[in-house]
């Protein structure tokens, strides 16, 4: 696939603005990153997918533009070669995993319906020649992950992971997953700092609604719990709504 150009790249821009989720105080810098590094390097099957999923429904919820370049580069230089996504909605993330791997590598995509990426992202996916790398399951993540599990083979198969679905069961995901994603592989999870709310003063925690503060809550004790989790190597990361890696050592 080729790259946008840089003039191409600024243009997109407009259509980014539903991806804000950023933590950066300053919206010019977050969108100085954007033109200056993300757009320019974007496939065009990828810019494609992005700006019809910003016009989308609930389009907050695909992952951010800084964040999928990011991924790319961790799945190349993992040399990976099958990885695992929790949580699919229109495939905008899926589809930068797919162009990151090599030819005969695959994605099993996990969500409990294929509405909105069959509207969206399956007839994207197809022009960009990578429909052949995913292997989607319709289901609940927790009995397909442990399907995955039961499955002859699937031990330490998987070299990367991106968890973003309901947050009161990425504990439950994260033990699926340390049995799938092999000794050095990662697993990055979504939304880990929610907004900042994680660091909210009691003050400023009274200003928020019942379910940020809920899952701000959540977020906290997955947090330390990876944090205390010697499996696992971990890295917080400030970008999007907070994505924490974790590289798996035993």
């Amino acid at each position: 696939m080729a790259a946008t150009g840089a003039g191409e790249g600024k243009k997109a821009a407009a259509g980014s603005s539903v991806h804000s989720k950023t933590l950066l105080k300053s919206e010019q810098l977050y969108q100085y990153i954007l033109e200056s590094t993300v757009f320019p390097r974007e496939p065009d099957g990828l810019r494609e997918l992005r700006l019809a999923t910003a016009s989308y429904p609930g389009a907050r919820m695909a992952a951010a533009p800084d964040q999928v370049q990011l991924f790319g580069l961790l799945i190349e230089m993992l040399g990976a070669r099958n990885t695992i996504e929790v949580g699919v909605f229109t495939g905008y993330s899926l589809l930068a995993t797919a162009l990151a791997l090599p030819h005969d590598g695959k994605v099993v995509a996990i969500d409990v319906s294929r509405e909105s990426y069959d509207e969206i992202g399956s007839p994207v996916i197809h022009k960009a020649g990578m429909a052949h790398k995913i292997d989607f399951r319709v289901g609940l993540a927790l009995q397909v992950l442990d399907q995955l599990v039961a499955e002859d083979g699937s031990t330490g198969k998987f070299d990367f992971a991106f968890v973003d679905a309901d947050k009161a069961n990425f504990g439950n995901y994260h033990e699926r997953l340390l049995r799938l994603v092999r000794v050095g592989g990662l697993i990055a999870y979504d939304n880990t700092l929610w907004g900042g709310s994680v660091a909210a003063t009691d003050e400023a925690a009274a200003e928020l609604s019942e379910r940020d503060r809920e899952l701000a809550g959540i977020a906290r004790e997955f947090n330390a719990a990876l944090a205390g989790d010697r499996r696992v190597q971990v890295c917080q990361l400030a970008i999007s709504d907070g994505i924490m890696l974790c590289r798996r050592v035993a």
